[in-house]
Formats: structure tokens, sequence, C-alpha cells
């Protein structure tokens, strides 16, 4: 990769952050490629280059943020060295718990809420998630298990305002699944 390519490279990844949280703030039919612009410091023009229409960049910003969060989860789960208790409550926190508090639960309710622009990564993502949790779980109810976590997740998520209370009832829901059906205390 050149210098160049670099640079657009970290250029594109600022305005997939920024714009994500821009979208988040103002609502997608609200936020217009101007508001985006301004937000990551670039020209109109230059955002343009970048991406085609709001649409694509509103794709592409989900898509980026929801394959960082797949990765990240994917090295948590995948660390065999940890407990499995630890690795779940933190996938979990990863993967759903970010997603709470004020920008946070926005961000989540705009992909949620806007699936027509989304096609099918709203439900593909999820299940890659399920997929992941169900490898790290032992035994033949792995499946059934990591989808009551991820309906778990999704109930606290609803019900908590901050980030520390998700991850502490995640940890309670975690242990009693644990402890009742592993026999992992």
């Amino acid at each position: 990769m050149t210098v160049g390519e670099q640079g657009d490279s970290a250029r594109r990844k600022h305005v997939l952050s920024v714009a994500l949280t821009t979208f988040a703030r103002y609502g997608y039919r609200k936020t217009s490629m101007d508001d985006v612009a301004r937000a990551a410091e670039i020209s109109r023009p230059g955002l343009y280059f970048l991406f085609s229409s709001k649409e694509n960049l509103f794709r592409a910003a989900a898509v980026d943020a929801l394959e960082s969060d797949l990765a990240t989860a994917a090295g948590v789960l995948e660390d065999a060295g940890r407990p499995l208790r630890d690795r779940l409550i933190e996938a979990f926190d990863l993967w759903t718990g970010r997603y709470v508090g004020a920008m946070a639960s926005e961000v989540a309710v705009l992909i949620e809420t806007n699936p027509g622009l989304l096609g099918p990564m709203v439900t593909d993502y999820p299940e890659r998630f399920l997929a992941m949790v169900t490898s790290a779980l032992p035994g033949a109810r792995a499946d059934d298990l990591a989808r009551t976590l991820r309906s778990t997740a999704g109930g606290i998520k609803h019900e908590v305002a901050t980030r520390a209370e998700f991850k502490a009832r995640m940890t309670i829901a975690v242990d009693l699944l644990l402890y009742y059906d592993v026999g992992t205390p």
C-alpha cells in the first residue's frame, strides 16, 4: 500500500466513524452529506469522492462498525487461554453492551430502524455473532444456550442506562448459564 493509499484508507475510516455518529445524532433522513462532511472536516466533493451517495455512506458505515465489532468479539471468544465466563461476558459487552447509553443506543436504533437500507446485514451479522458464541460453548445444547444469551443481552440492553449496568447484568446471566447448564461455577 502506498503512502497515498494509506492516507485515503485512514481518511475513509475516519469518515465512516464520524458518519455513523452523525447519522445516529440526527437520524438517517435528517442527516445530509453536508452534515457528514462538516463533521469529518472534509469538503463535500471530497466526501462524494469517497462515497457516491448518502445510502452508500450509511451502508459502508454500518458494515465498518459491524465488522469491527465482530472481529473484536471473535478475538475474545477464541482466546482459549482465558476462562469461558470472562470471554462470554466480554464478547457480549463488545457486541451489545457498547450500544447502551445515549449515543450508543441511537446507533443501534439507527441500524435497527433502517433495514431496507441495510438489507440482509441486519440479520447476517447477528447470526455470525451467534455462530461464534455457539462455537465457544461446550456441549450439545450450545446453540440453544447461545440463543438464550443473545436474547438475554438484547433484553438487558433495553432495560439499563449504562454499559456498566449491562455488564453487571450480563455477568449474572453468564454465571447462571455456566453454573446450571455447563456445570462450571
